[in-house]
């Protein structure tokens, strides 16, 4: 067991550089992929889901994600009720954005009911996936996932 702890920093530090890195280089491929490099509403989103989702996902901390479901919530709403871009602006983005604004709800939902840890975490990384679809399809299925 001792041994396991000493393999989880330079784990977490290896996969830290490596998404850094990743990350650092989507907005490029994006940028060449279509004029359309921004969907404001998506990125929006995606902020407060990234503030939400990586504390679970990097050490299991749910407090910042039931600190941030209300307002994922309300930015998922202004998600669906924006303008989306043309090249996304299809019957089936606009049911996945619709899917998703449900999603969220719900999950904020669970957040007010008091659901429990385990519910929760289930729920997000369900969530965070089903925005992660979007995100691919968005970009052209070449997203990199962090």
């Amino acid at each position: 067991m001792n041994t396991r702890m000493n393999l989880r920093l330079p784990l977490f530090l290896l996969i830290t550089i490596g998404l850094t890195w990743a990350c650092s280089g989507k907005k490029e491929h994006s940028e060449s992929a279509s004029s359309e490099t921004t969907w404001a509403a998506m990125d929006a989103y995606h902020l407060i889901m990234a503030e939400a989702y990586h504390p679970l996902k990097d050490s299991a901390n749910l407090a910042p994600a039931k600190a941030n479901a209300e307002a994922l919530a309300e930015e998922a709403e202004k998600w669906a009720a924006s303008t989306f871009p043309e090249r996304v602006n299809t019957d089936e983005m606009m049911t996945r954005v619709e899917n998703l604004k449900a999603s969220t709800r719900a999950f904020a939902d669970k957040v007010k009911a008091g659901a429990s840890d385990e519910e929760l975490s289930t729920a997000l990384t369900a969530l965070h996936e089903e925005f992660h679809h979007i995100m691919e399809a968005w970009e052209g299925g070449h997203s990199e996932h962090h």
